[in-house]
């Protein structure tokens, strides 16, 4: 299994630094040429490698580490996305629901990758944390999954795992899985506290 990381900001620092603490060989790109990469990508770990975005998009399973509006530009760097494994990590703060279609972010982004496996993931962790350690006061932190399709999960979480996560499915999209989806600039806490409101 290979893996890319698209998206060199923070989060996309933040997740190569998880694959660097297990020495997990990942590629990183982005618009930017590789060489601009490389020396960040070097600093990380000798695991991760800055490559071109047509290089990257070789791997297996692909992070989205880029802002919410972009992952229409990249979905169309690839004829078909048959056969790949695609991780939204992506938050659609500031767009409404209205611009989505009334969907959850990610089964809206999954509409513009035709035949990939779609898994909404590691979203719900601001970078500084991701870029630490998981394993917290002898526990391990939490990585949120959900996706529309059943046997995504599985290798997903599986990796989660072996970057020292604890992966929890929430189920679909737009069940659980809309429990770590931004609304409008609301996510997390206020998201769970509608949903208690709705109860009562």
């Amino acid at each position: 299994m290979t893996y890319a990381i698209i998206g060199f900001g923070k989060i996309g620092q933040a997740l190569a630094h998880a694959f660097a603490r297990k020495n997990v060989d990942v590629t990183v790109a982005s618009r930017r040429p590789p060489e601009a990469l490389a020396p960040q990508a070097r600093a990380i770990g000798p695991t991760i490698v800055a490559r071109s975005l047509q290089e990257a998009l070789e791997a297996d399973t692909i992070f989205l580490a880029i802002p919410f509006w972009e992952h229409r530009e990249l979905a169309k760097a690839l004829p078909s996305w048959e056969g790949k494994t695609v991780i939204d990590v992506t938050n659609s703060f500031g767009v409404s629901p209205e611009e989505l279609d009334g969907l959850p972010s990610s089964a809206f982004i999954a509409k513009a990758f035709p035949g990939a496996r779609l898994v909404k993931g590691f979203n719900h962790l601001v970078a500084p944390i991701l870029a630490t350690d998981p394993v917290v006061e002898g526990g391990h932190r939490v990585a949120f999954l959900s996706s529309d399709d059943a046997d995504a999960i599985a290798p997903v979480a599986a990796l989660a795992k072996q970057l020292g996560f604890a992966p929890v499915t929430l189920g679909k999209l737009g069940e659980g899985g809309a429990l770590v989806h931004a609304r409008g600039r609301i996510w997390g806490p206020l998201i769970f506290q509608d949903l208690f409101k709705k109860e009562q």
